[in-house]
């Protein structure tokens, strides 16, 4: 009888399917550890804007690779569909804070400025303090959470502006935005998703909050509290065709490691109880998921461990997966998706030779069908 590691194993060795057409895609540098004084950049996020430009923010790290220190959030612009990239530049810091997690979303329907407001989510903390310390109630400090937002196709940003009393409940100690992007719906609502800890209960739970009114004011919406006892943690989210929602979440609870999924009907407000997608492994990581002319796009690094970058589509709403591209073999761990012109999909993700955080780098590619 296979054991259980055996049967992750074999789920992801035969997810290539032989007789695949020659590979087409095209690598891009976008940031690498040690430049512009950084020590490491981590947590991609990738925003394709209205009118074209390509935003990619990351964390910039500069004193360790660590979660915890002086971090900010930097920022490359392209505009030639991510073949070249503008030099780094800080759109959000704050002295003596960890500020990260990004996970931007465009109002589309808004028509301010050019091509409608870019919101820029964010959640911060002090630096001298790490996320196991605000768990466990080591420290007063709480996480924070901030907006900033551009009017100018992410060419200028405004300074950060704290809304945490509107989206974080008095009794959650851990939060994070995203990381990755938002998503509008048909609707118009402007919805990130999140993850958070509550204090005095064991584990993470994720959640969304939203704006109905092009982001003048956010709210918070529902989450997995009360709808599971498994661990979820950071996550995206998705419209489907039927205006229906699915969130879906990093997990993982002891041997073999899948994504966990749950589902929305109101708007976010309440979701179904949380299933693992066994046609989904993980070696316990973020990851990344959007839809797009009724088909829904996944990546993350499919493996026992960080690594092995793949790329899956679904064309029945998540229900069932089939590999479309494996990126890249070797070390990777964050990433994040978006639509090119031209039908094709950008992936900007995590990837070194010896560690996945060596530096960041953008896939352009033709995905398969479903």
């Amino acid at each position: 009888m296979m054991t259980r590691r055996a049967v992750l194993a074999s789920l992801i060795a035969g997810t290539v399917r032989p007789g695949a057409a020659a590979d087409t895609t095209e690598h891009v540098e976008v940031f690498r550890a040690g430049e512009a004084g950084f020590h490491t950049f981590r947590i991609p996020a990738l925003l394709v804007t209205r009118r074209g430009a390509l935003l990619a923010f990351a964390e910039g790290r500069r004193e360790s690779a660590s979660d915890s220190g002086e971090i900010c959030v930097v920022m490359k612009r392209s505009s030639d569909e991510g073949r070249t990239w503008s030099a780094p530049r800080v759109v959000a810091q704050r002295a003596g804070y960890t500020i990260g997690n990004p996970c931007p979303v465009q109002d589309r329907s808004g028509g301010t400025g050019r091509g409608g407001r870019i919101f820029l989510p964010l959640t911060g903390n002090p630096a001298n303090v790490s996320e196991a310390q605000i768990i466990r109630r080591q420290v007063e400090a709480r996480r924070t959470v901030f907006m900033t937002y551009s009017d100018d196709d992410g060419l200028t940003w405004t300074g950060l502006r704290e809304i945490t009393e509107s989206v974080r409940r008095p009794n959650w100690t851990w939060y994070a935005t995203g990381p990755g992007v938002g998503i509008q719906t048909r609707r118009g609502r402007l919805m990130i998703p999140c993850d958070h800890n509550v204090e005095g209960q064991e584990g993470s739970r994720s959640h969304v909050f939203f704006s109905d009114d092009h982001g003048a004011t956010w709210q918070l919406g529902g989450g997995t509290d009360g709808v599971t006892t498994r661990v979820t943690n950071e996550c995206q989210i998705a419209e489907l065709r039927d205006g229906s929602l699915v969130l879906n979440m990093r997990g993982g609870n002891g041997g073999v490691k899948h994504r966990g999924i749950t589902r929305s009907t109101d708007g976010g407000m309440t979701w179904s109880p949380v299933e693992t997608d066994e046609g989904l492994p993980e070696p316990v990581c973020q990851a990344s998921l959007i839809a797009h002319k009724g088909l829904l796009y996944f990546s993350n690094p499919a493996a026992l461990k960080r690594e092995r970058m793949t790329v899956r589509v679904s064309g029945d709403g998540g229900k069932t997966w089939r590999v479309g591209k494996v990126l890249y073999e070797g070390p990777a761990a964050y990433s994040c998706l978006a639509v090119l012109r031209g039908g094709r999909l950008g992936c900007l993700y995590e990837r070194g030779v010896r560690s996945p955080y060596e530096g960041i780098v953008m896939a352009r590619f033709r995905p398969d069908r479903a």
